[in-house]
């Protein structure tokens, strides 16, 4: 698996635009804005980590790029196409197409082996069963588990559940890897290797966003988005792999 597949959109268009984003909470009577005037464009082949402490809405700027939530206010455009206002069909739709997701806690199915839990996607998308397998074994291949096909989860390691779980995000040739603390439960050597895996996914062509507190971790990337107080602070550009 290479590089994800070419969009019908123009280069020149960027994977992802926001305009003046803003998501406001109601708790127990008092208004909380959680994310306020967020502008920010990632061009594709960009390699991004999203920084802050608790509290400083990088869980809310991620769960709107990954159509997890719609902001109050504000545009959002992915691939030109403008997905602040969809409902939640739509938003389902195009999580399952453009995006793939790794999360800390992994996600994966504890009763199906490593292929299974990479096909599950592919089976919302409705790939038929041979191509669908011929794909999952690709992107596992691809993470360096082609030796591991057939475990489950409980017979891998934390690093290489990490590894299905990318495998799984990339099945799909999605336009973003949206990743939300992926060395969180993993040992420092372990963590450190789920992060050279991210860094030739990128060399391959791939889009990733990185939303984590760990700097040992932003180094990867080559732009580091600095958030407080729901606001963009500081976008930061940096070597790749610096």
């Amino acid at each position: 698996m290479h590089a994800a597949a070419p969009l019908p959109t123009p280069d020149d268009v960027p994977v992802i635009r926001l305009e003046n984003l803003n998501r406001r909470y109601t708790m127990g009577g008092e208004e909380i804005n959680a994310l306020g005037s967020a502008d920010l464009t990632v061009e594709r082949g960009d390699y991004l980590a999203i920084m802050g402490p608790s509290g400083s809405g990088k869980s809310t700027l991620m769960n709107i790029i990954g159509c997890l939530d719609t902001p109050t206010s504000g545009d959002y455009w992915l691939n030109g196409k403008s997905v602040s206002a969809m409902n939640e069909k739509q938003l389902a739709r195009i999580r399952n197409a453009e995006i793939g997701f790794v999360f800390q806690t992994f996600n994966l199915l504890p009763r199906m082996s490593a292929l299974a839990n990479v096909e599950v996607p592919l089976i919302y998308a409705g790939m038929k069963r041979k191509a669908r397998d011929a794909r999952a074994r690709e992107a596992l291949e691809t993470v360096g588990l082609g030796d591991r096909m057939l475990h489950r989860p409980s017979e891998m390691s934390g690093g290489q559940r990490q590894r299905v779980a990318a495998a799984r995000a990339l099945v799909t040739n999605p336009s973003i890897l949206l990743a939300d603390e992926p060395t969180g439960n993993l040992d420092s050597r372990t963590g450190d290797e789920i992060m050279t895996l991210f860094n030739s996914l990128h060399a391959a062509g791939n889009t990733l966003i990185v939303v984590t507190h760990e700097a040992h971790v932003s180094k990867h990337a080559r732009r580091i988005i600095h958030l407080s107080d729901g606001n963009i602070v500081k976008d930061e550009q940096q070597g790749a792999g610096s």
